[in-house]
């Protein structure tokens, strides 16, 4: 495992990194974070799946970085590794890949049990831009380090809190969180601009109170998702069961995790399953607060047209419709 003395040496040392990074607050802020700090690198937001694979070769060939680094991507395709020729590294916290090539960041070769939020080891490693590192942490339900913003950020936690659920959605950092979330959603194009807005952010504040054009921008495009949004949770609190699993369709947001997260809260003896319609398959999220899901999801998916991955009590995946059935019925005969 590569340390993060040699990554930010890495760093410094080259002239033209480009950032992959995933679709969630903890991806975006971990990429803000070296971002900011560094002064240099061209981010691509990885929307398309789990993995970063052969599709975003096109994207190294245009930039011709001369350093590739990769934050908060699950998987990691052998094949786009073996196809590029520049350093790569890869700073995650979900389980280990066996994968060559690549100079690999994560804090499970030294504990397994240690999934620290990617946003987290991006502060370690830059100690710039705590409120940034701050809203990924959190938006990853981890409270890795919270204690140590709490002096400077205290307007923005709860006064009390034990869990990360106690922070997601009673506080403002809740509600930063959250419109970090949906500023991610939609069209790429509308994406892009809205990631270069937050790079001239300087104090959440802005966003929150919107004092400057800039926070208001943020504030309005939280706005227009958040009504989509809720209607749709709306609707999935009428859903009974468990585990209680809640299907949509809407072409233009994913809010599969999003739904998923509030749903646990509202429901934390239940496993959740919340399922995106997108033409013939259903993208999934999946939550517990202590049956560890990926055995269960794997065994459930067993020669069904679908996969799953993830943390223990935190999943994604997708599955084929005509076999969501199928996987549904197998679920609910393991739970009982």
């Amino acid at each position: 495992m590569i340390s993060l003395e040699k990554i930010r040496k890495r760093i410094y040392e080259s002239k033209n990194p480009l950032i992959f990074f995933d679709d969630d607050p903890d991806g975006l802020c971990s990429y803000l974070l070296i971002k900011e700090y560094f002064k240099k690198g061209k981010g691509i937001i990885v929307k398309s799946s789990p993995a970063l694979d052969e599709v975003y070769l096109r994207k190294v060939n245009e930039i011709k970085p001369d350093l590739i680094i990769v934050l908060d991507k699950p998987i990691i395709h052998q094949d786009f590794v073996d196809k590029i020729n520049v350093p790569l590294i890869w700073i995650d916290h979900h389980p280990i890949r066996n994968i060559k090539g690549v100079h690999y960041f994560n804090p499970r070769f030294k504990d397994p049990e240690d999934n620290r939020p990617t946003s987290y080891w991006c502060y370690k490693l830059t100690k710039k831009h705590s409120w940034i590192a701050l809203v990924g942490i959190v938006s990853d339900w981890s409270l890795a380090s919270v204690s140590e913003f709490k002096e400077n950020y205290h307007e923005l936690l709860p006064e009390k809190f034990k869990n990360p659920e106690d922070v997601l959605f009673n506080s403002e950092l809740g509600k930063l969180i959250r419109i970090f979330s949906f500023v991610l959603k939609g069209k790429i194009s509308e994406v892009r601009k809205a990631i270069s807005v937050i790079e001239k952010i300087e104090n959440p504040i802005e966003i929150l109170e919107k004092t400057t054009p800039k926070g208001k921008y943020l504030y309005k495009k939280y706005e227009r998702v958040e009504k989509t949004y809720d209607e749709l949770i709306k609707d999935s609190k009428k859903i009974k069961g468990n585990p209680l699993v809640y299907t949509y369709f809407n072409k233009q947001y994913s809010f599969t995790s999003d739904l998923s997260n509030e749903l646990l809260y509202l429901n934390p003896k239940k496993i959740i399953i919340v399922g995106r319609y997108n033409d013939d398959v259903i993208r999934l999220s999946v939550r517990s607060s202590k049956i560890k899901l990926p055995d269960l999801l794997n065994n459930a998916m067993k020669d069904l047209d679908g996969y799953s991955g993830g943390h223990d009590l935190a999943c994604g995946g997708s599955i084929n419709k005509k076999d969501f059935p199928t996987f549904i019925s197998r679920l609910k005969k393991m739970l009982k």
